[in-house]
């Protein structure tokens, strides 16, 4: 039978609910701010090459939650206008809520939710798992990136900007590569093909062979052909020997 929760309630069980998971996890949220132990939990998962999907509404996440999620490879992102529905669900569990994931909610608001576990009340779980589906269907599933705004810097006492932008690869220019986790702009250097931030997270394992999601060279999706040791696609790497004189 659903369980009735308050707000520590939904805190405790939605973190239960996302290490627990085995097979498929997918977060519904408009916000995101993620708090360190469910980036954690996330990593974990990731590595564990669990099924992760989160849903969010456009606009509506920080620089640095999306550069946290530009780096983490098999971590499948979805834009869902006007969204409002806050749910969360893996191949066991349910919870239904009001409650963003969100580091602010969680720890201030006043929120209430419902558990359903599919061996209890197998037709709700169901129920909410066709919507969950249906939302990923309409869903539109990109990749974002941050650029700082360079030009023209603000004067003191201006705020400073970010653009927040769908990236679409480029071929790459003299000197000019891409991150091979995140795929932003860099100087091409196959020794360095990572950026700063995605760097410090390969770091932690140092897997030199670890799949990665870009080619250094082109900027193109590799579906994890490129690591630290490969980074850039065969196809493209007699032209990037031509190009920077390899």
């Amino acid at each position: 039978m659903a369980k009735f929760l308050n707000t520590s309630g939904v805190s405790y069980h939605l973190e239960e609910l996302i290490k627990g998971t085995k097979e498929r996890l997918v977060l519904i949220s408009p916000y995101l701010q993620f708090s360190e132990r469910i980036k954690e939990h996330i990593i974990n998962l990731r590595i564990q090459q669990r099924d992760i999907r989160i849903i969010y509404r456009e606009t509506k996440l920080r620089s640095e939650d999306i550069n946290w999620l530009d780096c983490q490879i098999g971590v499948r992102t979805s834009i869902c206008k006007n969204l409002h529905a806050k749910c969360y669900i893996n191949e066991n569990e349910a919870i239904i809520t009001s409650m963003n994931l969100y580091e602010f909610s969680q720890q201030n608001n006043n929120e209430m939710g419902i558990y359903i576990t599919k061996d209890q009340d197998l037709e709700l779980y169901n129920s909410t798992l066709e919507e969950v589906e249906r939302l990923l269907r309409i869903s539109e599933e990109t990749r974002v990136t941050v650029k700082k705004v360079t030009e023209n810097t603000p004067s003191k006492g201006e705020s400073r900007k970010t653009e927040i932008k769908l990236s679409n690869s480029k071929p790459a220019e003299k000197k000019n590569g891409f991150c091979i986790r995140t795929g932003v702009s860099i100087p091409f250097n196959i020794e360095r093909p990572m950026c700063f931030e995605a760097f410090k997270s390969w770091n932690k394992f140092g897997d030199p062979n670890y799949a990665e999601k870009f080619c250094h060279f082109s900027g193109e999706q590799s579906y994890g052909e490129t690591c630290i040791s490969r980074p850039v696609l065969k196809q493209n790497w007699k032209k990037a020997k031509e190009l920077h004189s390899l």
